[in-house]
């Protein structure tokens, strides 16, 4: 993968919300001006893309050179290569396909990517974010093994995922790859895996052990003081909330990395709470399956380690590397024969991570 950290191109980005749009630009990996943030106008069309044009005009007064491209995420659907976004939830107002980014293209003269978050932020962390950190641990520790392909995971309001494979980025034939929200719920098999892999999960699970209305249910991060003792409230149904998130989620996370194999990084609004969900999802990840005659297998072929836990980062650099002789010499060679996954939290942060995703993503492409 191309490293950008030195490269002086700049490119403009923005982060689309449903009540917001925030406009930045983007050199070297680094946000380079502060942020413009102006209304997103979410159930009216025209002035929706009347604030994305100002908010773009406004980035290019403030940089002190020529932008070589607008790179940011939006919400899907969307036919992200064509740059025409489809009919989307927190942005009524997009409806029946809109070209935003042949618009962009007309309006500024500058090629124009856009990608879903959930794959630009995979995209970040595999360039300079959890993908590198970890393999510098490896090579620090004198271990041969070195990882390719990544799972970027957004965990908050929904649960999202991006798929970084070798360096490159999968998107799909339909700009559809990597949703992983669309996987079954284990413990609700009806739904999709949002149901407790989410905000609104978290907090469901949490008013149905208290026997109250989902809406006098507390935010996230009381759930988890009250699961640490820092808050008054029910610790048992705190903890609970967040081990059905990381049962469904990491239920989840298995099927997918099953077909992928390599890291798995999580981020989002979520994540701040890992050192309560992520023993329970590595366990999930680490559970068998039993056959009818009672007899039991891996879920998944590979060892999976929290690298969030001292102890289980050590084992997981240490791996079982030995020597072998090269067969009709008397050479060596460092062999590692334990196949292991890492999962661990962002070091960089979601935003930074999408941001730096958006950035390469569109130096990469001008390259090619």
């Amino acid at each position: 993968m191309m490293d950008y950290r030195n490269d002086k191109r700049i490119v403009m980005s923005l982060d689309a919300g449903g009540t917001n749009l925030v406009f930045s630009a983007i050199q070297g990996n680094e946000q380079i001006i502060e942020e413009i943030i102006l209304p997103s106008n979410a159930d009216n069309l025209d002035k929706c893309l009347s604030n994305i044009v100002e908010g773009f005009r406004q980035v290019k007064d403030k940089i002190n050179a020529k932008p070589v491209a607008i790179s940011f995420a939006f919400p899907g659907p969307a036919d992200y290569p064509n740059g025409i976004i489809g009919d989307l939830g927190n942005l009524p107002a997009f409806r029946g396909g809109v070209a935003l980014g042949p618009m962009l293209k007309e309006k500024f003269h500058l090629p124009v990517f856009i990608n879903n978050d959930g794959d630009l932020y995979a995209y970040g962390e595999a360039i300079a974010g959890f993908l590198p950190y970890v393999n510098n641990l490896l090579e620090n520790s004198g271990s041969p093994k070195r990882y390719r392909n990544l799972l970027g995971l957004t965990l908050g309001t929904g649960f999202g995922a991006g798929i970084v494979n070798n360096g490159n980025l999968f998107l799909g034939d339909n700009s559809i790859a990597g949703e992983i929200w669309l996987m079954r719920d284990k413990l609700t098999p009806t739904t999709n895996v949002e149901y407790h892999a989410s905000i609104r999960g978290v907090k469901k699970t949490y008013a149905d052990e208290m026997h109250i209305d989902v809406k006098n249910s507390p935010e996230p991060k009381d759930i988890y003081e009250i699961a640490l003792d820092e808050k008054k409230g029910n610790k048992e149904a705190a903890i609970k909330a967040f081990k059905n998130m990381a049962i469904v989620a990491g239920d989840a996370i298995s099927h997918a990395i099953t077909l992928i194999d390599g890291l798995v990084v999580i981020g989002g609004g979520l994540a701040g709470a890992s050192e309560l969900f992520l023993p329970f999802m590595v366990d999930e990840m680490n559970s068998k399956f039993l056959q009818p005659d009672g007899t039991q297998f891996r879920r998944l072929a590979a060892n999976v380690y929290n690298l969030e836990n001292r102890d289980e980062l050590n084992k997981f650099l240490r791996g079982t590397t030995k020597e072998i002789t090269i067969y009709g010499s008397d050479k060596k060679i460092k062999y590692d024969p334990e196949m292991r996954i890492g999962l661990g939290i962002s070091k960089i942060g979601t935003s930074k991570a999408v941001a730096i995703g958006a950035y390469s993503f569109a130096l990469n492409s001008l390259s090619e």
